[in-house]
């Protein structure tokens, strides 16, 4: 029979120094696989040393949560930039990104090639061109009274405002550079090469879009129907009804033959990057599928990391997380990836003002990507630092 423990007396315990029965590791290879996993401290930063952007993105790596996801993200897009196999780098882009200040950082993605070809919402390079017009985004408010900014004509983005009037103007230049171009089926990447050569766009280094067309970035905006442009595409269609004249037809199937081409051709793989999520990111994923159209299986993207604040959970997070993708086929099942979730008006700064730093892209030359119509030229590698790959693709 059990002895009952008297009020106040002291409960058992282990001796000294030493760990109870259901404390104690009694295999060997339970304590290695312990030790494994207790081999890496995370490292407290130090501000006092990490005096720059790039010392503080590197010292990211040793900590924890986004800080250590934001700091590997860096580290991938260096690993792409330096890959001796030169990876296409596939950037999309979606959410108010121009709103949050962000038009310089893109710009200079592209400039100091960074990217290789960009997938955007409408939305992002219509406000890219608005703003090259001479338009700004302006700082407000999110707790502005819509109703009282409705009857002043301006349209609010969170805490950002623009003028509704000068968008309308925007609107209908988009439309008036489709008469322009005359009638015909074309694509996204074709039309938005055309605005980007225009002047307005050309005089502007800050632009987006003037700075792809500028150095032979493809842009293609397969939603393009769902943004400004579009509502300046559809006052085009009826103006030409109206004239009783051709169109101007934008073809988002196109656009999927023209990405596929450039993925087939890629010798070097693919690497993807996703700013937002939305149809961007699903279009760069589903280009990887469609290489079946040419009878081209490419492995998935070997690079991909992702700066987006969205959730898996209820299903959301613009498709699925980088790590499902890869049951898809769509990222390489030994690809270099991440996820962060940071707001990208944060993150992105810091990611691009670090690969300057690190100067991650010297000497890796531009694609040189030629389409004939609908066809894409063999890609070829120009301005290469010696040692960097340049073949033909």
């Amino acid at each position: 029979m059990a002895t009952k423990r008297s009020r106040g007396a002291a409960a058992p315990h282990a001796d000294e120094g030493s760990h109870p029965d259901f404390l104690r590791l009694r295999s060997a290879a339970d304590r290695a696989a312990k030790r494994k996993l207790l081999s890496t401290p995370i490292v407290q930063v130090d501000p006092a040393k990490a005096t720059s952007v790039d010392a503080m993105m590197r010292a990211f790596t040793g900590m924890s949560i986004q800080a250590r996801a934001l700091g590997e993200c860096a580290d991938i897009w260096e690993r792409a930039l330096r890959d001796r196999r030169r990876p296409t780098i596939l950037l999309g882009l979606a959410g108010p990104l121009i709103a949050a200040g962000l038009r310089k950082t893109i710009a200079t993605m592209v400039r100091e090639g960074l990217v290789d070809a960009i997938v955007s919402t409408g939305a992002v390079l219509y406000q890219d061109v608005y703003q090259a017009r001479g338009h700004d985004h302006w700082r407000g408010t999110p707790e502005a009274d819509d109703v009282a900014l409705r009857d002043l004509l301006i349209d609010r983005i969170y805490d950002t405002y623009v003028d509704e009037e000068r968008f309308w103007e925007t609107d209908v230049w988009m439309g008036k550079q489709a008469d322009a171009m005359g009638g015909g089926i074309h694509s996204t990447r074709w039309y938005l090469e055309r605005i980007g050569k225009l002047p307005e766009l050309r005089r502007d280094k800050d632009s987006i879009v003037g700075q792809a067309a500028r150095h032979g970035v493809p842009m293609f905006a397969p939603a393009l129907a769902d943004s400004s442009i579009g509502i300046g595409m559809t006052d085009h269609l009826h103006r030409a009804r109206r004239a009783k004249r051709e169109r101007l037809v934008l073809d988002t199937i196109l656009d999927n033959y023209e990405i596929t081409q450039l993925v087939v051709r890629s010798r070097g793989g693919t690497a993807a990057i996703y700013i937002g999520g939305g149809v961007p990111k699903n279009y760069i994923n589903d280009s990887v599928v469609m290489a079946y159209v040419f009878n081209v299986e490419t492995g998935g993207h070997r690079y991909a990391f992702q700066l987006t604040m969205d959730q898996p959970s209820t299903g959301g997070l613009s498709g699925s997380t980088i790590s499902e993708a890869r049951s898809w086929g769509k990222v390489s099942k030994v690809a270099n990836f991440r996820q962060c979730q940071v707001d990208v008006s944060i993150g992105l700064p810091l990611l691009v003002t670090s690969m300057l730093a690190r100067k991650a892209a010297r000497g890796r030359g531009r694609l040189e990507l030629n389409y004939v119509g609908e066809q894409l030229r063999p890609v070829q590698v120009v301005g290469a630092r010696k040692g960097r790959s340049a073949r033909a693709r």
